[in-house]
Formats: structure tokens, sequence, C-alpha cells
């Protein structure tokens, strides 16, 4: 007679977090058709134990707003579950836990099967960074900013850190798209998933935006700034930050810190003496994170060549962005900028990705 089998270990299985029934009993069902049983716990001791070991943890929808829930510290791992489409406040607690996806059942049950029988995130490669700035007022940096975005697409994350901006989703069309815009996020810290933070942006042409409101103006908090890029990056996704001019206070600390993490940092400036001399200031300020930059220069009839904007600034030229007739035309009509290989940005995009891949390397 063989001897009985051995009850398996807790730290092994899923954790499932709800007091839904009904969603209880359509979870119970997947994991049985994986091949596994659930541990089950809503709070106290076997809740925090539990959620530290378990490969899986899945949390209903109807527990993201429970104190035992939200004092649960972030890992790896934790996807939330629910029965419908989540309103806004939801999306933005299930960020703030760390989720890596929401999972609508019955819609994603074959996707929730197939991550309980691996119950395991596959590795993927770091996304690189991409910092993107104007050498002085109404540059179009954040037009570049955009053209880049675009034609890193798709899965790019475009952030705008213009706390005081008119929001980057107006270049791209999507003012009117549903998701979370910076007022939403402002509040996170430490670890995101970068699955979850993709889901709740808007996203247009493969790009999901963080811009910020129109209707609610504030300074970024660095620590929610870092906390989306790192997001974004940790799971593989490319990220372009369009980052705001200095105020008098000089460099905010999100600059820094975008800067001196960014693999690529480009000023785009105008070939015109006075826009040239402004980007020196800003290059060579003290203690300016600038200071690395490379030049996207824009000719403009009678201005300086791209070699003497070199010089003034004294930083080298990645590439030149010549004159875009419908630029504007379809920023004003809600239409992405336009990256084909022989347009005026993609010519800038092929040669700023290409060099930031290769510093990512």
């Amino acid at each position: 007679m063989p001897p009985a089998a051995s009850p398996p270990d807790p730290s092994s299985r899923p954790l499932v977090v709800s007091r839904d029934e009904q969603l209880l009993d359509e979870l119970l069902r997947v994991l049985a058709a994986a091949g596994t049983e659930p541990e089950l716990a809503v709070g106290g001791a076997p809740l925090r134990r539990a959620h530290r070991s378990a490969p899986l943890v899945l949390l209903g929808a109807d527990v993201l707003g429970s104190a035992a829930v939200r004092g649960l510290g972030r890992r790896p791992g934790v996807v939330v579950v629910a029965r419908q489409e989540l309103p806004a406040p939801e999306w933005a607690a299930a960020v703030e836990v760390g989720a890596e996806r929401v999972a609508l059942l019955p819609d994603d049950e074959a996707w929730l099967l197939s991550r309980a029988v691996a119950a395991v995130t596959t590795p993927v490669a770091r996304g690189w960074l991409l910092a993107v700035g104007g050498g002085c007022g109404g540059a179009g940096a954040s037009t570049v900013a955009a053209a880049l975005a675009v034609a890193a697409a798709p899965g790019a994350v475009l952030v705008d850190v213009d706390g005081w901006g008119a929001g980057l989703d107006l270049l791209l069309g999507a003012e009117r798209a549903e998701g979370l815009r910076w007022p939403d996020l402002t509040g996170l810290r430490g670890r995101v998933s970068g699955d979850a933070l993709r889901a709740c942006l808007p996203e247009v042409a493969g790009v999901h935006v963080l811009a910020a409101s129109r209707s609610t103006h504030a300074p970024l908090p660095e620590e929610a700034v870092r906390a989306v890029v790192e997001a974004a990056r940790s799971d593989g996704a490319p990220v372009v930050v369009d980052l705001p001019r200095p105020g008098p206070d000089g460099f905010c600390a999100t600059t820094h810190a975008v800067l001196g993490e960014a693999e690529l940092a480009l000023l785009v400036v105008p070939a015109r003496l006075r826009a040239a001399t402004a980007a020196r200031v800003l290059v060579t300020g003290p203690g300016s994170p600038w200071a690395a930059a490379q030049l996207v220069v824009r000719p403009v009839p009678g201005g300086l060549s791209t070699a003497e904007v070199a010089d003034v600034v004294g930083r080298p030229v990645l590439t030149e962005l010549p004159h875009d007739r419908s630029a504007v035309p379809r920023s004003e009509r809600g239409e992405v900028p336009a990256v084909a290989p022989r347009t005026p940005l993609g010519g800038v995009a092929r040669r700023a990705l290409a060099r930031v891949r290769a510093a990512a390397r």
C-alpha cells in the first residue's frame, strides 16, 4: 500500500484574498484546473505570512480598500481579480498594491490559468530611459518627446513631468481617452507594477501616456515620478520623459533624478543665438543635470549653422530637426506625430533610438 500523500506545502500554494463568494468559486475552479489549491486568508498573521511566501497572490477587487490589504508590503506576483471593469479609484488602488495586472473573469480566465501554472514572472530585459528638454522656451521638446515615444511603440511609456503644463495627451489626441492622469498617481511610492501601471494609463498609437492635468496644477513629487519610471523600466518598457525648464529656484529634484538615470538626454535647441546661449546656460550652470546632454538642432532661416550651435552650447549635436510643415496642423487636429522614416521627426527618432538602445546594452 503506497504511503499517504503529504499535504501541500502552504508556501507553494497561491494566496487568494477575497470575501466575494462568487469570485472565490471562480478562482478555486481556475486554480484547480492549474493543478493547485490556494491558501485562503483575509487578514491577520495568516494573511501576512502567506503574502510573504506564496508564489502568486490573487486579490479580489472587493478587498482592495481593506486595511489588511493596504498594510501589506509590495512584492512581485500580485494580480487583482474582478468580475467587472474597475472604476478609476480602484484602478489607482490596484497600482498602489503593486498589482502586475487586473484580470477580469471570465474574459481573462485563460491568462489567469496560464499565470497560475507558471506562478513565476518571466524575467525581461530592463527598459531604457530617454529624457527630453528644451534649451529655451518654445523649442518643441514636447513634440520631439511625443514623436520618440510613438517611434518606440508599442509598449512605450511617455511621462509628462511638467505639472503646470497643458498635458502631453493633447499632442497625441488622447485628452478624452480613459485612464489616469498625474493627480491620480502623485501618491505613488516605492515598488509599482509596470503592467498594472500601463493598464491604467490612456493609450494611443501603442503609447501609454501619463500626462499632467488641465484642471489641477502642482509640482510633481520626485518619489512618484521615480516610482512610475522604475515600474515601467523594470517591466521592460522603454520610457520617454518630457522634462520642464528650471524654475526660479533652479532645477527640481525630479529633473536631477530622471537625468541621473537616463541612458540619453536630449536638448532641443532652435538655431538662434539667444536660444543657443540659453541652452549653454542650462548646460553649464552649477550642478546642472544637463551637463552630458546631446543636442537636437532646429535650423531656422538666417540662423546659426549646426556647427555654430554646438560651439555656442558646448555640447555635441546628435541630429538636426528640419522644419516640418505638418507638425503644428497635426497636433492641432489631435493626430499623433508623423514618424515615418522620411519625415523630419522620423529621422530624429531613428538616430535617437539607435543611440539610446546602444547605450542601454
